[in-house]
């Protein structure tokens, strides 16, 4: 069974969809298709439907990564359905929190930038009020945060193939 993580915004459209975006190309290029899988949602209902934002396929597309994918509200299936649940901020974070008041799923819900290992910004910034260069500097948090996310899963399933020998 592939290791499930699901990125979580405010809308869907910017920072969400470009982890997933950038995780999907992360594992490409490492050869792990099909052993970690990847979707994002938001915690709004504002773009259900909608495509990522232009400026951050732009951003994402000077690096060579392709963006798609359309904007679904999160649920409180999405615990049961997913291993790791990344917020990018501390409102995400609590929101999200906020549909598991049991606390019952809280050891799967992390904030993303708790993977970083260059940067130490404590949340992924909202791009979408500024210019270009925020969509970039996100993108730029995102390919830190991702790889060092990458290294987190490889982790947990070289320890899962090791607990079934």
């Amino acid at each position: 069974m592939p290791y499930k993580l699901l990125f979580v915004c405010l809308g869907n459209i910017c920072r969400s969809p470009a982890a997933e975006n950038i995780m999907n190309h992360l594992i490409q290029q490492e050869g792990l298709s099909g052993q970690i899988v990847c979707d994002s949602a938001g915690t709004s209902s504002y773009h259900i439907g909608s495509p990522p934002d232009r400026r951050m396929m732009i951003a994402a597309g000077d690096r060579g990564i392709p963006m798609q994918g359309q904007a679904r509200q999160f649920s409180p299936h999405d615990f049961k359905e997913f291993d790791l649940i990344l917020a990018m901020d501390r409102e995400n974070y609590a929101n999200i929190c906020s549909l598991d008041p049991t606390g019952k799923f809280k050891g799967k819900t992390r904030l993303m930038c708790d993977f970083c290992t260059e940067h130490s910004l404590r949340e992924v910034p909202d791009p979408y009020y500024g210019g270009a260069q925020g969509f970039t500097h996100v993108i730029d948090l995102l390919m830190d945060a991702c790889n060092g996310l990458l290294n987190h899963v490889k982790q947990e399933l070289a320890t899962k193939t090791d607990g079934l020998r």
